[in-house]
């Protein structure tokens, strides 16, 4: 592919092939998927570093129900970097259709600051999901197959048993918000049918293979990983892995082509990597580490981003992704919004957009303590408020002077109603802050060591993130530690199972508490994806609808065009 020019010369949607030769790809390392998308031969990760890789991680404060525009202000940075003639490239997660026909609708940014083609990544991209789903069901049906013939699985040992099916861990998956099925019996209408036993089903960006691709470093890995897989037990009480089943390698071959990065582009023309999509409130919240990888590969500035707020994606970025990644950002750009500290100083969510310099002074203190959290990782924190056309000049000067004395810096994005113009101002900010550290890059500082207990490894994460006195844990949860230790996984990192909207583990406690604990009612084992997911307060792993669900809204248009994807679409 010939090489491009300057890429601050390119303010509009091009072929996907003109954004493929601007990073340098050769034609041999780009699979096209039609006009618009097209993925990244895992072969491009070989090549030599093309830009500098300066690593910026973007998060949040908790965020209101709707969100507050974390990955348009992730897209709006990148555009802004490229008004400044930057060589700046974004790595964001995939989207899932759980939230897209629920809540918050697509997950494409908004406005101006958006990726196209918009409709095909909120739907089906490129069947990166699909096959994520296909792969964790073809688990699921090769379990009860096991179970239905009463096949022996050996350990390492060389004994065998039957899976207990009372003791089997592993549910379904499906990209949907759909309640009905937290709790199902499978195998029913007689013996011909299967063997009847109470299951599950997760929304697909929590299955433990959605965790396990965004891990992968390569096809040898991917199947390593997915051997790892703990499903459940035999009779005997020997922990059963998909490798012991026979699982990993149909697996791995279903997750061939999801495990190449996807690269599209924001409406600007910006180059934007898209690869996998886990939640960042019961999942690990970030896009593949090959995704992040490549960025730094191929550009001056990679920008990424945390799901949720910084006490959820965010942390779990720097103290899981990045250890697995061998990577640490230069600094943090932690998103907010006038509306969400509104209603972190106590202001009803419906009329949190309204001006109330009060109820703002009174949300300041959340967004203290993320700054705080920046601090405790040893990032310098810049404030990216996310400007809403209600916002008044008043109140957005009241945020600039507090994180002043706080000791971030502040600036403000206008990308979703100007694209890349209304972010250049962020995007200065963020280029002098980050640039500012090439002599001496911050070395990564964790919250807990891996060497520490389940037990404190998680105490710690609640005191010193959320603020909490201490952590109570559950006899269920206990027993659960207990069986992890006994398999040999006690060291492996944390990704907490929490509720975005507060620093605690209870949805309606806003603002930034004292004198709080947080509750672990269970412990789930997360083998090949490499981590623990302890589950607190009532965090489900399969979300429900809301009354008036986000698909009310989307329609085909008679001339191909599909409508209401996004919020205000």
């Amino acid at each position: 592919m010939r090489a491009m020019e300057s890429p601050s010369r390119f303010f509009g949607p091009r072929p996907i092939t003109d954004v493929a030769a601007e990073l340098g790809l050769a034609d041999a390392e780009v699979d096209l998927y039609g006009k618009t998308k097209a993925k990244i031969a895992l072969s491009a990760l070989s090549r030599p570093a093309k830009g500098k890789g300066r690593l910026i991680l973007v998060t949040a404060i908790n965020p209101t129900p709707a969100g507050e525009g974390k990955t348009t202000t992730s897209i709006g940075l990148a555009m802004g970097m490229r008004r400044l003639g930057k060589n700046a490239v974004l790595a964001l997660r995939e989207p899932s259709l759980g939230p897209v026909f629920g809540v918050k609708g697509g997950g494409t940014g908004g406005g101006k600051a958006s990726l196209t083609p918009a409709d095909d990544i909120n739907l089906h991209f490129t069947g990166d999901i699909h096959a994520i789903t296909t792969a964790h069901n073809l688990l699921s049906a090769l379990i009860d197959n096991a179970i239905y013939f009463r096949d022996k699985v050996g350990d390492e040992q060389g004994g065998a048993g039957e899976i207990d099916p009372r003791q089997v861990t592993w549910g379904r998956a499906m990209d949907m918000n759909d309640r009905f099925l937290r709790n199902c019996i499978v195998g029913l209408g007689g013996k011909a049918h299967g063997k009847s036993r109470e299951d599950r089903f997760d929304i697909t960006a929590a299955s433990e293979v959605m965790a396990i691709l965004a891990m992968a470093s390569s096809y040898e890995d991917l199947e390593a990983r997915l051997s790892r897989i703990v499903i459940g037990s035999t009779y005997e009480g020997t922990a059963v892995t998909a490798g012991m089943i026979g699982a990993a390698p149909a697996m791995t071959a279903v997750l061939r082509d999801a495990l190449k990065p996807n690269l599209v582009q924001t409406l600007e023309g910006g180059p934007a990597i898209v690869h996998a999509g886990p939640f960042g409130n019961i999942a690990h919240g970030c896009n593949s580490v090959l995704a992040t990888q490549l960025a730094m590969k191929l550009g001056d500035y990679a920008i990424t981003e945390g799901g949720f707020g910084f006490d959820l994606g965010g942390e779990k970025f720097l103290n899981i992704k990045t250890r697995v990644a061998g990577v640490w950002p230069r600094a943090v750009v932690l998103v907010a919004t006038l509306r969400a500290l509104k209603m972190h100083g106590g202001a009803p969510v419906k009329e949190a957009g309204n001006p109330n310099a009060a109820a703002l002074e009174k949300g300041l203190p959340h967004l203290e303590k993320h700054i705080e959290n920046a601090g405790i990782y040893g990032l310098p924190a810049i404030v990216a408020i996310n400007v809403f056309p209600h916002d008044t000049e008043e109140e957005l000067k009241l945020v600039e002077s507090a994180a002043k004395k706080l000791g971030a810096t502040m600036a403000r994005c206008e990308g979703f109603a100007k694209g890349g113009e209304g972010a250049t101002e962020l995007a200065k900010t963020v280029c002098e802050i980050v640039d500012a550290t090439d002599a001496n890059p911050p070395k990564p500082r964790y919250v807990y060591d891996l060497a520490d207990a389940p037990e404190e490894k998680i105490r710690k994460l609640a005191k010193k993130i959320y603020g909490a006195d201490g952590v109570v844990f559950s006899g269920s949860s206990e027993k659960d530690l207990k069986r992890i230790k006994d398999l040999g996984y006690e060291k492996l990192p944390i990704c907490m199972a929490k509720t975005q909207l507060s620093l605690t583990d209870d949805p309606k406690i806003v603002g930034r508490p004292k004198d709080f604990t947080v509750t672990v009612r269970e412990v789930r084992l997360s083998a090949g994806a490499g981590f623990l997911v302890p589950l607190t307060g009532d965090m489900m792993t399969m979300p429900g609808l809301p009354k008036v669900p986000a698909s009310r809204n989307i329609k085909l248009l008679p001339n191909g065009t599909i409508k209401g994807l996004m919020q205000n679409d």
